[in-house]
């Protein structure tokens, strides 16, 4: 079987989105039990830790599902850029109560670590983003039985998975939450709108495209299949879901957004994301372009963060977000994923009739 088999299966070709941090094993399981593609951020984990809990995956369903990776190398940032990067912090920690965080020796897992667990422990499907694997790397998962699916929000980065022989590619548009996961050029160049990049990267390559960014509802889904898309990857619209760790802060801000809510900032962790915009963001824009980049920025705000979420702040918070953030609603993550097929059923009938 190819990926592209695959998702041809799945009862309903909705995939939740990684997100690190508020999803974990429960909303993967609930979504691949509902007929969809669940996904468990493995990012966080060390190598040690990520086998056993992709094997505790497996045990407990026999559907599939994706478990993704940040790529990532090792960093030594200077004494200078550190001491820098903290004064900057040290009102925000201030504020908040906390003491700066102490200098680490690890600013991120290993990813060789990691991706060596990956191979062994061999989920149904992998994927990537920040950078692209090499091909050596892609047919060693292949050989395991796990099938590889690269991030890109441009052609030419959808290209360069096709080239070292993924099976698949996520077309992460300007609108999805989160973090950007460009890696060939700057973000600048790299904000490309869902519905064109899944067009323009589906005329250039013959692999399946997976659409994500915006689609909060099943009238998404059905838009994004009729381009030509053989699934749609949903992360906002599961934020609010009874399955999802969204923190309560976190909720009431999603609860309470306004229209147009978001903006990307680099600020929290080096690298550009898109999240609810708080005050946090809107001081530290003059500054963003000076922080660290990833992971180190991201290391060092992470008490912060921690610190305000225990204290219902959510002005600290890193309040990762689509464009659509607006139409997120609660209820149980499986529940949703029928509701959002029945959605797509719907529209799609609705299209068929207005074509005749």
């Amino acid at each position: 079987m190819s990926l592209k088999a695959l998702l041809d299966t799945l009862p309903i070709p909705i995939l939740q989105a990684p997100m690190l941090g508020v999803s974990d094993h429960r909303l993967a399981l609930a979504v691949s039990e509902a007929g969809g593609m669940g996904a468990f951020a493995g990012a966080g984990l060390a190598g040690a830790d990520l086998g056993p809990a992709i094997a505790a995956l497996k045990a407990q369903t026999e559907r599939p599902f994706n478990v993704n990776l940040l790529i990532t190398r090792p960093v030594a940032p200077g004494q200078d850029e550190i001491d820098l990067a903290l004064a900057r912090l040290a009102p925000w920690y201030a504020q908040s109560g906390a003491p700066l965080p102490e200098i680490p020796n690890q600013y991120a897992p290993d990813f060789e670590g990691q991706f060596s667990a990956l191979i062994q422990a061999a989920p149904p499907v992998a994927s990537f983003a920040f950078d692209v694997l090499t091909a050596a790397q892609v047919a060693a998962l292949q050989a395991a039985g796990t099938y590889v699916i690269g991030t890109a929000t441009t052609v030419a980065e959808a290209k360069a998975w096709a080239e070292v022989g993924a099976d698949g590619v996520c077309a992460q548009g300007y609108e999805a939450g989160g973090h950007r996961g460009h890696f060939l050029a700057d973000v600048g160049a790299s904000l490309v709108g869902l519905l064109p990049l899944v067009a323009t990267i589906r005329a250039v390559i013959d692999l399946p495209v997976i659409a994500a960014g915006g689609i909060m509802d099943g009238r998404g889904v059905a838009a994004v299949l009729a381009l030509g898309a053989s699934a749609a990857q949903m992360g906002t619209a599961f934020l609010l879901s009874d399955q999802a760790t969204t923190s309560s802060p976190w909720r009431q801000a999603l609860a309470a957004a306004p229209d147009e809510a978001t903006r990307l900032t680099r600020a929290f962790t080096g690298r550009h994301a898109r999240g609810l915009e708080n005050r946090f963001m809107r001081e530290m824009r003059s500054d963003e372009d000076l922080v660290p980049a990833y992971p180190v920025q991201n290391r060092l705000t992470q008490p912060l963060r921690a610190a305000s979420t225990a204290a219902g702040d959510p002005e600290q918070i890193s309040l990762w977000a689509g464009q659509g953030a607006r139409l997120a609603a609660t209820g149980d993550a499986g529940a949703r994923v029928l509701r959002w097929w029945e959605e797509a059923k719907a529209a799609s009938s609705q299209l068929s009739a207005r074509l005749g």
